[in-house]
């Protein structure tokens, strides 16, 4: 049986299959579950054959790296004059895609960006055969069609391949996702049997892999799934509750050189990432933090999430974005309570360290890794108890941009279904932005030059989070700074704290475009986030539990 129905192939024999105008799904949050190999070999045929002509890319996140995967690709189809490979893509983060951020901004494809919840669940959608998903996460955002329907570019606003409309249910608005759906599949695992059947034992998350293999091959158009393994196994040996693809659903298999086959943009394997070992939580693991603004912030976010395990009683499940809000971990341990405070990732790792940078998306030592649609169903239905993401720019109605600018083009990433199904969410992140000069001294911040880009501004360049649809919701909103802490409420901004040594009207009010209002009982922030110190709060969560 294994000889007839062997599937394992040269990376040429496979890639043959995918016709031009193909709709190619392709796996990978940043290099985890990336099929780098694939796709390389698929644009290396393209440049020997001129085939596949015309394909149109998605992406649950983005494979690869600067300089590796899809951005490797990306920087020689912009250099290549008249190219016919690729006419556009569907990328919920392209930050670590530079090439793919200039053929956005220079239009020379359709560039379509969703969040990465949406976007892995509508793989599992459009593989159950429906025409797309449907959600709230987006109203009156750059994803609703008023604001542009995420489009990136001009392209992509006319040609309209991939489209979001506005339905109502129940009187209520939702958004209606639709793209077209992928008759190709390149997907990655760790080890193949010789009828196709996949196991994920080494890599570091699971990813939308599965989903993705799934709506290739869901009917009318049935397509072709291609999958990239570090090795092959006999049929028959391997453990079957160990197999995360089923052989049926997988026509080839390819073997990666050791060199294209990564768990994160710096590490090639470490076991702690899958699982196969959870180490202590021991200083070298997470270094401590200096005394900078950045750990300020992060300390004023810990002390929310401390607040939040008194409120229950329990355990707290969190996700901590990229940026300052990753530094909570650090705080926590330090603080010696992060038993107390479980952190996820949206890729799909539970608990330990989450990696930052290219390597994000993998975690040190997580306790359980689940599937990340899954993940991202436990953020948009409100399942988690907080989160801390960062931020761009804030307007006067508590509206968010986390990251987009005119020619910086990162996409939402997981921002949108994270903040928009949290029931609280603690913005975090520097004051102002640019060259500046402010330190922490004495139980007091002290601004010699403040930076001379505002961030809180009249109104944001684009909307990624909606302040009044959060607070028609019920949701807790706090904007955290290192000279301010500000509640989004019905009147917009309050300012509720503001730094010892800073003054409030010279230091904060007049380095935002907007005026907010001022809490008449507002309070300076707590003298511990200034002080090298740690602030003692093992023994206030000790205290919750003991009474």
């Amino acid at each position: 049986m294994s000889f007839l129905f062997n599937k394992v192939v040269t990376a040429e024999e496979a890639l043959e299959k995918v016709p031009d105008d193909a709709v190619v799904a392709i796996s990978g949050f940043n290099m985890a579950t990336a099929p780098i190999y694939l796709i390389d070999k698929l644009y290396e045929r393209y440049e020997k054959t001129g085939r596949p002509k015309n394909v149109f890319i998605i992406s649950d996140t983005y494979p690869g790296v600067p300089g590796k995967g899809l951005d490797a690709v990306a920087e020689r189809v912009y250099k290549e004059e008249n190219q016919e490979f690729i006419r556009g893509v569907l990328m919920p983060f392209l930050g670590w895609s530079p090439w793919l951020q200039k053929l956005a901004s220079d239009n020379k494809i359709e560039v379509y960006s969703w969040s990465i919840g949406i976007a892995a669940y509508w793989f599992r959608e459009v593989a159950s055969g429906r025409p797309g998903i449907i959600s709230r996460v987006g109203l009156n955002t750059f994803l609703d069609p008023r604001q542009g329907g995420g489009a990136l570019n001009e392209l992509a606003r006319e040609r309209k391949t991939c489209k979001v409309e506005i339905i109502k249910l129940d009187g209520k608005e939702y958004l209606f996702y639709q793209a077209p759906k992928p008759n190709v599949a390149l997907i990655r695992g760790t080890t193949s049997d010789e009828i196709g059947n996949i196991t994920m034992e080494k890599e570091g998350i699971f990813g939308t892999v599965l989903n993705i293999a799934q709506a290739a091959k869901a009917r009318p158009d049935s397509g072709i799934v291609i999958a990239q393994v570090e090795r092959i196994a006999r049929f028959g040996s391997l453990n079957s509750q160990h197999v995360f693809v089923p052989g049926p659903l997988v026509d080839n298999v390819v073997v990666s050189p050791p060199n294209y086959h990564w768990q994160s943009g710096s590490i090639q394997f470490d076991p702690r990432i899958c699982g196969r070992i959870i180490p202590p939580l021991t200083p070298d693991l997470i270094p401590k933090l200096d005394l900078t603004i950045e750990k300020v912030i992060a300390r004023r976010i810990t002390l929310e999430m401390v607040r939040l395990i008194q409120k229950f009683q329990r355990q707290i499940v969190v996700n901590l974005g990229i940026g300052i809000p990753s530094y909570v971990a650090s705080i926590a341990a330090e603080e010696n309570i992060s038993d107390f405070l479980v952190p996820t990732v949206e890729s799909g790792p539970w608990g330990g360290v989450a990696l930052t940078g290219p390597d994000f998306g993998v975690s040190i030592g997580p306790f359980a890794i689940i599937p990340m649609p899954d993940q991202f169903s436990i953020y948009e239905g409100g399942i988690i108890d907080a989160a801390s993401l960062g931020f761009l720019q804030v307007d006067k109605d508590g509206n968010v941009n986390p990251s987009i600018l005119p020619k910086r083009l990162p996409g939402p990433g997981g921002f949108p279904v994270i903040a928009a199904g949290s029931p609280r969410t603690f913005f975090g992140g520097g004051f102002t932005a640019g060259k500046k000069e402010i330190k922490v001294e004495d139980g007091e911040l002290k601004i010699v030059q403040a930076g001379p880009i505002l961030k809180f501004v009249d109104r944001v360049y684009k909307v990624v989070f909606n302040g009044r649809v959060a607070l028609e919701e019920g949701k807790e909103i706090f904007y955290i700074t290192e000279r301010g802490v500000f509640r989004l409420t019905e009147e917009g901004l309050i300012l509720e704290e503001y730094a010892p040594g800073v003054d409030i009207d010279k230091d904060i009010i007049e380095k935002m475009e907007f005026e907010p209002k001022v809490s008449p009982n507002i309070q300076p922030m707590d003298r511990r986030l200034f002080k090298e110190r740690t602030m003692g709060l093992r023994d206030e969560v000790r205290y919750t539990f003991c009474r």
